[in-house]
C-alpha cells in the first residue's frame, strides 16, 4: 500500500509512529507472532504502514502488503453492511420479528436449567427481531466459549459455522431446533447470530452471501482479494496461523498449505468466514470513515452509517451481562450494529473517543474507527486465541499516543 501523507501533514508524529515499529519488532523478535502488519489513517490519509516478520515461519516466507489473512469475526462488520443494504432498500425493519423471514424460529425455546442430558426450556417471551441479531442480544451462543451448557450442546450437536461443509440453510435450520441462552433482548453475548443474519440476507435477496457480498460489496469496493477462500493462484500469499506454544515461542495451527480455507466453502460464515489482505480491509473501514462512500462508490447512506455505529443497548456491556471479553473490559464500551461503540474511555479504562466503533477476530486481527480524532487503525497478524496477549489495547494506546495537533 502506498503512503498518502507525511505523518505530521495530518497530525500524527514520525518520531511516536517508531514506538509502533519498535513494539511490532518486539512482538516478533520476542516470539509471541509470526509477523505483523499495521495500518494508520488519520483525515483520510494513509499515514503509516508497516510490516514485520513471516507470513509462513516454517517455509519462511516473509509477511507482506499483499498478504492474505484469516479476518475471522472481522466478517461480520461486512455481513452487517451486506444486510443495512437491503435496510435500505425496505427489505426489512430492524425491530421485525426474525420468523417473519425466517420460521424456523417461530417458536423459540429458552434454556432454564440442566445441561446436555436433561435440558429444561421455557416458551420465549418475545420474538427475536433482526436487530437482536445485529446486536448480539437475540439469545445465541457459540460452542467455542465453553462457558455454559449450552455451549456443549451446540459442540454437540454440531452447531459450527466455520467446519465449512454444510449448506448455511441447513445449519441454521439446526440452531433454531436449540434452546436460546436467555430471553431475546434481554443480556448480550456473542454469538452465531450473524451467521443467521448472513442467511437472512439469501433469502431477502434471492443470491447465496458470497454472491451477494461479491456483486454488492467487494467488486465495488475493489476488495478484490477478500473472499470466503483463497482460490489457487493466490495461495502463495496466505498466512499459516499459529497459537503460543506452552514451552514458549509459537505452535502451528493451521497451515496455509491444506488450510479448508483454500478450498471452497460450502458454508458461508457471515459470522467469521473471510479472508482478506490489510489493503482491502482498509477500503471497507474508509468506506465506514466516509459515512457510506469510498472512491464515487456509495454502499450506505450517511445516517445509516450513524445507525450503525450508535449504541442500541440500555447501557453498556458490562450492565447487560458481559463485563469482559477475551482480554477486554466491557466496562464504558456499548454495541451498535456489528461493531462496539466506545461509551467512556475512562470507564472503559484505555485511550479513545466516545462514538469511537471497533471489531476484531479471533486470529488477533483488530480494526478501530475514531470519527472525532479522524483516525482508522487496522491490526492484522495471525494468532490464535485472540486473548493470548494484550496486543489490542496495546496498540491502542500507541495509536493515540502519536496525535500531536
Amino acid at each position: 500500500m502506498k503512503i498518502e501523507a507525511r505523518p505530521e501533514d495530518v497530525g500524527l508524529s514520525t518520531q511516536r509512529l517508531g514506538r509502533v515499529s519498535d513494539w511490532m519488532r518486539r512482538q516478533v523478535d520476542e516470539g509471541r507472532l509470526p509477523g505483523i502488519s499495521v495500518a494508520i489513517a488519520r483525515r483520510d490519509r494513509l499515514a503509516f504502514f508497516e510490516t514485520y516478520g513471516a507470513s509462513d515461519v516454517e517455509r519462511g516466507v516473509p509477511l507482506a502488503a499483499e498478504t492474505i489473512f484469516r479476518i475471522y469475526s472481522m466478517t461480520k462488520p461486512i455481513t452487517t453492511v451486506a444486510a443495512l443494504m437491503l435496510y435500505e432498500e425496505g427489505r426489512f425493519q430492524l425491530d421485525d420479528p426474525l420468523a417473519d423471514y425466517l420460521p424456523e424460529f417461530a417458536q423459540p425455546r429458552v434454556w432454564a436449567g440442566g445441561d446436555v442430558r436433561a435440558l429444561t426450556t421455557v416458551r420465549a417471551e418475545q420474538p427475536i427481531t433482526i436487530a437482536q441479531l445485529m446486536t448480539h442480544t437475540a439469545g445465541f451462543t457459540y460452542g467455542f466459549l465453553d462457558e455454559h451448557p449450552l455451549d456443549a450442546l451446540y459442540r454437540e450437536r454440531g452447531v459450527d459455522f466455520q467446519r465449512g461443509d454444510t449448506p448455511l440453510a441447513e445449519l441454521v435450520v439446526l440452531l433454531a431446533e436449540q434452546p436460546l441462552l436467555f430471553q431475546p433482548g434481554s443480556r448480550w453475548n456473542y454469538s452465531v447470530a450473524t451467521d443467521v443474519l448472513g442467511r437472512l440476507i439469501e433469502v431477502l435477496s434471492g443470491e447465496s452471501l458470497d454472491r451477494y457480498f461479491e456483486q454488492r460489496i467487494l467488486a465495488p469496493l475493489g476488495m478484490h482479494d477478500t473472499a470466503f477462500f483463497v482460490p489457487e493462484g493466490k495461495r502463495e500469499r496466505f498466512a499459516a496461523n499459529y497459537g503460543p506454544a506452552k514451552d514458549g515461542g509459537l505452535e502451528l495451527v493451521d497451515p496455509a498449505t491444506g488450510s479448508r480455507f483454500t478450498r471452497p466453502m460450502v458454508t458461508f460464515s457471515g459470522g467469521g468466514g473471510l479472508v482478506s489482505t490489510a489493503g482491502d480491509y482498509l477500503r471497507f473501514t474508509r468506506m465506514l470513515a466516509r459515512r457510506g462512500e469510498l472512491d464515487g462508490v456509495r454502499l450506505l447512506g450517511r445516517k445509516t452509517v450513524e445507525t450503525m455505529t450508535t449504541n442500541h443497548l440500555p447501557g453498556d456491556l458490562a450492565a447487560m451481562g458481559r463485563p469482559r471479553f477475551a482480554e477486554t473490559t466491557y466496562e464504558g464500551i456499548g454495541f451498535g450494529l456489528g461493531v462496539s461503540v466506545m461509551l467512556d474511555p475512562a470507564r472503559a479504562r484505555i485511550m479513545g473517543s466516545p462514538g469511537e466503533y471497533a471489531w476484531g477476530g479471533a486470529a488477533s486481527t483488530a480494526f478501530w474507527i475514531d470519527p472525532v480524532e479522524e483516525l482508522i487503525v487496522l491490526l492484522l497478524t495471525q494468532l490464535t486465541p485472540s486473548s493470548s496477549y494484550l496486543l489490542r489495547r496495546e496498540l491502542r494506546v500507541l495509536g493515540y499516543q502519536a496525535i500531536i495537533d
